[in-house]
């Protein structure tokens, strides 16, 4: 049996583009010998489609939308990921479901019975499920097919009370089949390898694992779908952050030595920040229907990476970046921006803001009543700077991307309606620290990013030789507090039992807590962490609880 991966780039609810490219898939798939061909975790609407299904509409199109790719199942049979209604009255209305489908119908339905509502996931708002468990035959081959989460059921804590393979080995399979929409962070891949690679030893069946590649709005599917021998060894790994479609002959993923199967290099942590994040945007842009980009560059790195991965993702010539210089912009700022600019040779713009600031005080003066500068009139001048690019993106259709990187996120180091506003936050998961690896890593080949950029102290150049480490701590420090705090999710006295500064410990997470009323009102941040803020992590603005 000929078995074939197809790891698609689907769009949430884009009926009509997904299901072209599901049955354009089918057809390439035959052709290539395949018997089977499988598709991703609710590949016919996207993934996640949230409140969308909540629409019968929504449903019905699915439905329509298989039902058409079932007449192109002769000669093949396929496996689609969909949501269907649930007939039984108790219960939620829908099931996270496969059909697979072969000479022209669905031969058998596959219910989803592990609904994660952790992090990133949702399903059980949603989905009800799955309790009866039966494999499908196939040419004479038995196939457990489950989705996703089905299979993440087994290590030494478990989640859930069930797990569908245990019901599954009973139908004695031949083998394993789970398609999945597994979202991207730097840490995942090597998790997701280690529990799909204990499922093939613990049933001693191979393993075929779809993904699907994209990005939906902030969360990032990197694809790399799997293929597994029944002693859990790694017999192939497809491409990372791109579409790709594989032919697997069962009986060589059984028999051949593993030396003889080509592998796709995975990529280190940064190597798949900067892909994720230059896939994040290039979709964000694509699926909304954009096509030009504008930031404020101030010569600074976070800009200035931001700059160069939305080059990157959409072309220099689509990518406006504004200098926006102020009384308190050093001269080495506004050449370091232009040299990024002539190394990138994307369009820019300088709009200087010092008149539209000195207007704001003469206004205000009065009001103010000749109180001294302080925090207020640094905001003012961020939040000029606000007003010019969202004047670009109103003029000239231009979509504000924004440069606030995790760190600042983290703490509230930036300034709400200046900023921090925008439609996407592109390294808003992207600690400090990482982002002068990134910025190493983007100058590989060639210096684009100007090594004065790289190496000065960060400033937001608001006041007079203004440094961020005037109101942070040093972010090698900081960075790793938080970490620990974000990721780990660890309070202050285990973190100061790590050996931290109690004080600065205390001081950093109550700069967390306070800062939660900004990032509630921050854009969507595409998310490579293992814990990003936004849907991941919820906390509430007005708690008391201080960990």
């Amino acid at each position: 049996m000929k078995i074939a991966l197809a790891q698609l780039n689907y769009h949430v609810g884009n009926f009509e583009y997904n299901t072209e490219k599901i049955i354009s898939n089918i057809s390439e798939a035959k052709k290539l010998g395949a018997d089977i061909v499988v598709f991703a975790e609710l590949a016919i609407c996207g993934y996640p489609p949230r409140d969308f299904l909540e629409f019968n509409d929504f449903i019905s199109q699915c439905e329509s939308a298989t039902q058409e790719i079932a007449k192109h199942c002769l000669g093949i049979a396929a496996i689609v990921g969909l949501p269907i209604k649930n007939d039984v009255l108790e219960g939620k209305d829908l099931y996270n479901a496969a059909y697979f489908m072969a000479d022209g119908e669905v031969k058998a339905i596959t219910r989803k019975a592990l609904l994660p509502t952790y992090d990133v996931f949702d399903e059980y708002r949603y989905f009800e499920p799955n309790t009866l468990f039966k494999a499908i035959d196939f040419k004479g081959k038995r196939i457990a097919l489950t989705i996703c989460e089905d299979l993440w059921n087994i290590n030494d804590n478990p989640l859930y009370v069930s797990c569908p393979m245990d019901e599954l080995i009973k139908d004695s399979p031949d083998l394993m089949i789970n398609i999945a929409a597994s979202p991207f962070n730097y840490r995942h891949d090597e998790d997701r390898i280690k529990i799909l690679s204990d499922n093939a030893k613990e049933y001693k069946l191979p393993l075929f694992y779809t993904n699907q590649v994209g990005a939906q709005t902030e969360i990032i599917f990197d694809g790399g779908s799997l293929v597994f021998n029944e002693e859990g060894e790694l017999k192939a790994e497809m491409k990372y952050f791109e579409e790709d479609l594989q032919v697997f002959d069962l009986e060589d993923v059984i028999k051949r030595p593993s030396s003889q199967i080509l592998s796709t290099e995975r990529p280190n942590d940064i190597a798949q920040i900067h892909d994720a994040l230059i896939l994040g945007i290039k979709d964000y842009f694509q699926k909304s229907g954009f096509t030009k980009a504008v930031l404020g560059l101030s010569g600074g790195i976070d800009s200035a990476i931001v700059c160069a991965l939305a080059c990157r993702a959409l072309g220099a010539e689509n990518v406006m970046a504004v200098l926006m210089p102020s009384k308190y912009s050093s001269d080495h700022s506004i050449k370091d921006a232009l040299d990024l600019v002539g190394n990138i040779d994307c369009k820019h713009e300088i709009i200087e803001i010092a008149q539209v600031a000195d207007a704001f005080d003469q206004v205000m003066a009065r009001p103010f009543k000749d109180l001294p500068f302080n925090l207020t009139e640094e905001n003012i001048q961020a939040r000029c700077r606000g007003i010019i690019l969202m004047a670009m993106s109103n003029k000239f259709g231009y979509i504000l991307l924004n440069t606030s990187n995790k760190s600042e996120c983290a703490v509230g180091y930036g300034t709400l309606y200046g900023d921090m506003c925008g439609a996407i936050g592109v390294i808003g998961d992207v600690y400090k620290t990482q982002i002068f690896q990134l910025a190493r890593y983007i100058n590989k080949d060639g210096e684009l990013i100007p090594e004065h950029t790289i190496i000065k102290p960060p400033s937001a150049e608001l006041r007079p030789d203004q440094k961020d480490s005037d109101s942070l701590p040093d972010y090698d420090v900081l960075d790793q507090i938080l970490f620990q705090h974000i990721e780990l999710q660890l309070g202050s006295k285990a973190i100061i039992a790590k050996g931290f500064d109690e004080s600065l410990v205390q001081r950093i997470l109550k700069m967390v807590n306070l800062a939660e009323f900004k990032r509630y009102q921050t854009p969507p941040i595409l998310r490579v962490s293992p814990k990003a803020f936004g849907m991941g992590r919820r906390m509430p603005i007005v708690g008391k609880y201080m960990a």
